[in-house]
């Protein structure tokens, strides 16, 4: 890799860490109606737009910032709750990179539209589930694990996380895409 080269992903790094984190600190969240305690965000458009664009290590690197400033500046109510912000925007990407490598490589002539539609239900089935394991083994855990709730309790919210998620990665992934696409068509346009 060149100077030139690193120096590029440097800066795609940053510019898309920046954006991120503007959204992630913004005002522009709505909680759940079925569960409060969890908000709709756009901070994980910008990471999911940068993986489409440049892979996985650049995703991962901007998430991997994302948690850094959450941990530093605001880790919510659970000190070790970025993290789960980590693994659950992490999941969809895999799932999202699984389905797109097979695609490519089993059927690469698979319409636009059909490819995303897997490539969104990719994304949430790896998401649901990884986080439904995360989630039923963090949160009975003492703080600042869990929340230290009886295991009674963390069946009962398994349903709502998981109708969380799968709706996060509903409208993040087609946004992502969305963005992704934008850029690609400027950066033809001006280069």
């Amino acid at each position: 890799m060149t100077a030139t080269s690193r120096s590029y992903r440097v800066a795609i790094v940053i510019v898309f860490a920046a954006l991120t984190l503007i959204l992630n600190f913004s005002p522009l969240k709505f909680p759940a109606p079925y569960a409060p305690f969890l908000y709709y965000q756009f901070w994980e458009v910008p990471i999911t737009a940068a993986f489409l664009l440049y892979g996985f290590k650049i995703g991962f690197s901007i998430a991997l910032i994302n948690t850094l400033a959450l941990l530093a500046f605001f880790p919510g109510m659970l000190p070790t709750g970025p993290f789960y912000n980590l693994a659950a925007i992490v999941s969809m990407l895999t799932g999202v990179w699984v389905v797109t490598r097979m695609l490519r490589k089993y059927s690469p002539n698979v319409k636009r539209s059909l490819s995303l539609v897997f490539t969104i239900a990719s994304g949430i089935v790896f998401r649901v589930a990884i986080m439904s394991v995360v989630n039923y083994v963090c949160l009975p855990q003492a703080p600042p694990v869990g929340y230290a709730l009886p295991i009674h309790v963390v069946l009962a919210y398994l349903p709502l996380i998981a109708i969380f998620n799968s709706s996060l990665a509903a409208y993040t992934i087609p946004l992502g895409y969305i963005l992704a696409s934008s850029a690609h068509r400027i950066g033809k346009y001006m280069g």
